[in-house]
């Protein structure tokens, strides 16, 4: 039974009211004349997804879904060795000058390997693969990544036919596909819909082998557009994801003076607003209404669990109404704000003349200037230190300030202010509130903060720092060592929208509690991606988790991409660090992993890292109630879902309790990748259960993998049908280095962990020598643990 439960609940209310058909109809007016109007680009096109080539056939309807449950019991039992020909894959050579005359040339393959297990050839013989020129775009990181995911298929291909277990491979690709088909309508006999499915998530699942290069192949792109300083082509990623098709935009000029930066600014909001109308259009009054109340009760205010909600049935309405919305049009409406973020517009704006105003109610401090325009009023601060208590400033939808020590209260952005723009050039500010759809955040709005420079401070409650409910939040920092503090939906999370925080430098802090730090909800993209610094993120200590058999608090962030059990499928969640030693805390279902039917990504590019699950301390920094326990991280898939955490470099360390670490649960899929560096690994390691493929494919260092549960794949399924659903997948690939294995495994070895869908794999790399071909000890059984 668990102990005493307490939340945090923030009281809010929204109302509708008329005056919004004459705000409407304002903003049409104006626009019919304002010379502010959407440029399209035929000639360029958006690549929304991967070649489908190797798309898995579809399958039969299968069994109803089954209800969750703990991990399986590991009888360490079936530890049978079999010994690595060291001939079998010549690993992808470290150094780009390396070219494949150069390699040594290993063994023939024995008599009855031959043709058994495909080689490294096409990743060997292709230079562009093996010599990519990191200077081109989309080149961050290690540079022989895609080679890497070519490896990593090989070998699974290779495994399982040295295996000759192929059909049960196939058999688990036809029953993820039947188990989507038979849930495609909006109504199905079993617990989970069609309702907000992706079709990039419905592709991946059914080819679950094309899915880790394709993950990172996104992850490399969407970091490689932020470095871009814009934020058009990591949003216009983002949509294409989430099956939208929002036009291109032609480029508007580069302001010259501060005059013509003032322009654009006036022309993207005009814009922002219209687009926003144009989205709520398809729906009648009473539904915009009730989304306008309910959104934020119903989807966070009465959540204590991240998996589902209080009111399900609710829920469903309110999803059903924003895929009802013209989510294009308003994500159109967030992209007209894409010149905002140019560095070169906001220098423009930082020369505004700083003479001449005076005061204005809601502020405190000297108001250079305003602007009455019909899409809301402009007005620009000086540059001392000024307050703006925003929520008492309704008719203001923009807000620039040239300098100073300035503080910023509330400023919600909902569907009686559609549009906020904040733009914060200098200074040390703070930014605080309590109510939601402040900071970069909306319900069912479109909202901006941009702040260029400073240590800053962001303290909220819920759906704040870069986060939406319908519509689009965004958070840009460029400088400054910052901190980040909020609850729940927080710090680039999204359902029905886009939802983006990107800090571009400094070692800052990031504090939530639940559903925050690159989150997607349905029909959502989150993106949270710190480009520089060593920072610090911490996400869970404050609701007890929902596992009643375990302890623990929910995390349900950093790369999550979930649905809401018996509402909706999930979206897409995207955690992205640029460099910099930092430090992951983290309670249940937390980084780089997908929940019901969702997507979610993870990946750090640089620096020694440490993923600490669980979290060290409570979330109010006290001493926790519970014991450390952390179940789901690390790269994992759990119910229908796919999840993914890459590493580029540095000495990392991955950690958790049990069900995490490359880890699948129920008709999942399961990766963690680290590209380089001497790694440790704990918990449950490259695991696929109840019909899932988990993998750990590490490529270089001298690494440490704990316990004894790496690539063991149990023989046994409780949720699905053998042989139907194909069985257990679970892969430990190391390539390089001198590893420790506490399960006993030896360098260059190949291993049966428990069944033949167990593998753990240790090669050497090129250069390295091989050691001897002995038989190896079957591990010394141990007591069972969680």
């Amino acid at each position: 039974m668990k102990r005493g439960r307490w939340a945090i609940f923030v009281t809010y209310g929204l109302s509708f009211t008329p005056k919004l058909l004459l705000i409407f109809a304002l903003i049409a007016a104006h626009f019919a004349t304002a010379q502010a109007q959407v440029l399209l680009d035929p000639s360029r096109s958006v690549d929304a997804a991967v070649s489908t080539e190797n798309a898995a056939s579809l399958g039969e309807a299968g069994e109803a879904m089954a209800s969750d449950g703990d991990e399986e019991p590991d009888d360490n039992t079936a530890g049978v060795i079999e010994i690595a020909s060291r001939d079998v894959h010549k690993p992808v050579p470290k150094d780009k000058d390396v070219s494949p005359e150069k390699e040594s040339t290993s063994q023939k393959p024995k008599a009855d390997e031959k043709n058994t297990e495909t080689t490294a050839k096409k990743t060997e013989t292709d230079p562009e693969k093996t010599t990519q020129d990191t200077s081109k775009p989309g080149s961050v990181g290690m540079p022989l990544a895609s080679s890497i995911m070519d490896l990593l298929r090989d070998e699974v291909d290779g495994g399982f036919r040295r295996r000759h277990i192929e059909p049960n491979f196939d058999r688990f690709r036809h029953y993820a596909a039947g188990k989507l088909n038979a849930t495609s309508g909006p109504v199905s006999a079993s617990e989970i819909t069609g309702n907000c499915r992706l079709s990039w998530y419905n592709r991946l699942l059914r080819d679950p082998l094309t899915a880790p290069g394709e993950a990172e192949k996104f992850t490399r792109e969407l970091h490689s557009a932020v470095l871009d300083h814009g934020i058009d082509d990591e949003m216009l990623l983002g949509t294409t994801k989430l099956d939208l098709d929002v036009p291109v935009r032609k480029m508007r000029p580069t302001p010259k003076t501060p005059l013509e930066a003032l322009d654009v600014v006036k022309q993207s909001l005009t814009e922002a607003q219209v687009y926003h109308a144009a989205a709520l259009a398809p729906l009648t009054r009473d539904e915009v209404s009730s989304l306008a109340s309910n959104l934020y009760p119903i989807l966070t205010q009465q959540c204590r669990v991240g998996h589902t909600l209080a009111s399900r049935g609710m829920g469903r309405r309110l999803c059903d109404l924003l895929e009802n919305t013209d989510q294009n049009a308003m994500q159109a409406g967030a992209r007209a704000l894409a010149p905002l973020t140019s560095p070169a517009l906001l220098d423009q704006l930082a020369k505004l003349p700083a003479t001449g105003g005076g005061e204005m109610a809601g502020v405190t401090g000297k108001i250079i200037r305003r602007f009455n325009t019909p899409s809301g009023d402009i007005i620009i601060g000086g540059p001392g230190d000024n307050e703006y208590d925003l929520d008492s400033m309704a008719s203001v939808a923009v807000v620039i300030d040239l300098g100073g020590n300035d503080t910023y209260i509330e400023g919600t952005c909902s569907i009686q202010r559609p549009v906020l723009i904040l733009i914060d050039l200098a200074g040390n500010d703070t930014y605080r509130g309590k109510r939601p759809g402040i900071q970069g955040g909306a319900v069912l709005g479109i909202s901006m903060l941009l702040d260029r420079s400073g240590d800053d401070t962001y303290q909220a409650n819920d759906l704040a720092q870069g986060s939406c409910l319908g519509g689009a939040g965004i958070l840009v920092d460029y400088a400054g060592d910052d901190t980040y503090h909020g609850v729940r939906r927080m710090q680039g999370q999204a359902i029905a929208g886009v939802g983006m925080l990107i800090d571009r430098a400094g070692n800052d802090e990031y504090h939530a509690a639940m559903w925050a730090q690159g989150f997607g909800g349905p029909i959502g993209f989150g993106l949270l991606d710190d480009v520089d610094g060593d920072d610090h993120y911490y996400a869970g200590g404050l609701y007890y988790d929902s596992y009643e058999e375990t302890p623990g608090y929910e995390g349900w962030s950093q790369g999550i991409g979930a649905g809401l059990r018996q509402v909706a499928n999930g979206g897409v969640g995207v955690i992205l660090d640029g460099g910099g030693d930092d430090v992951y805390e983290f309670d249940y279902i937390s980084h780089g992993g997908g929940y019901w039917l969702g997507l979610g990504f993870a990946r750090d590019f640089g620096g020694n890292d440490q993923r600490l699950g669980a979290t060290r301390k409570a979330f109010n920094g006290s001493n926790r109630t519970e014991q450390r326990f952390q179940r789901f991280s690390n790269g994992f898939g759990c119910h229908y879902a796919l999840g993914f955490c890459f590493d580029d470099a540095g000495n990392d360390s991955y950690t958790g309790t049990i069900m995490c670490v490359g880890f699948a649960w129920d008709v999942a899929v399961g990766v963690l990748c680290d590209f380089d560096g001497d790694d440790s690994y704990s918990g449950t390691q490259g695991n696929g259960a109840q019909a899932g493929l988990g993998i750990i494919f590490d490529y270089g260092g001298n690494d440490y993998y704990r316990g004894y549960k790496q690539g063991r794949a149990s023989p046994s399924i409780s949720y699905h049908t053998l042989p139907a659903c194909g069985g257990n997948f679970s892969f430990v690939i190391d390539y390089g280095g001198k590893d420790k294995y506490g399960c006993g495994a030896r360098n260059d070895s190949y291993n049966r962990r428990s069944s033949n869908g167990g593998f753990l794999i240790d090669r050497p790399k090129q250069g390295e020598t091989d050691t001897e071909e002995t038989a190896e000890a079957k591990p010394k059984k141990k007591s069972k643990r969680m």
